[in-house]
């Protein structure tokens, strides 16, 4: 298992690399005085290896730790993007719904009505991504 995310690692930091160096650097207008290019390239050594040597250590014991990792990460993702979605989609529904009113005030009683039976359904979709995280945080399936 080791030399396949190792073989996955090297492929991912080959890639960044070649993104990277596909950037033309902007031209410096003056010059600063920077560490020398010895330190820069020790850097870059030493950060070269931490990266390569981060999935072995990951899987010491023949005990995954990527799994709980990777969960608290999509937990964070799954409750932050949930979050994000709602929040601009009231966003917009409410700005819409006092367009609608500031236009008619006389159907303000119905887009009121509408207005919070769509802001209920949106809401309900953060608290679906508040329940997938913490499935994935305290009942994920895929550990043992």
């Amino acid at each position: 298992m080791a030399p396949r995310s190792l073989v996955l690692t090297a492929a991912v930091v080959l890639s960044c690399g070649a993104l990277f160096s596909a950037f033309v650097p902007a031209p410096l207008t003056r010059t600063s005085v920077s560490a020398p290019a010895a330190f820069s390239a020790q850097t870059a050594a030493a950060l070269s290896a931490a990266v390569l040597v981060t999935p072995t250590v990951a899987f010491a014991d023949d005990s995954s730790v990527w799994i709980p990792a990777l969960s608290a990460v999509g937990a964070g993702f799954a409750i932050g993007l949930a979050a994000i979605g709602s929040g601009v989609g009231q966003g917009i529904a409410s700005g819409r719904c006092i367009d609608g009113i500031s236009r008619q005030p006389e159907v303000a009683d119905d887009l009121r009505g509408v207005l919070l039976l769509s802001l209920a359904f949106m809401e309900s979709l953060t608290i679906y991504g508040l329940v997938i995280a913490l499935v994935l945080l305290f009942a994920n399936p895929l550990i043992k």
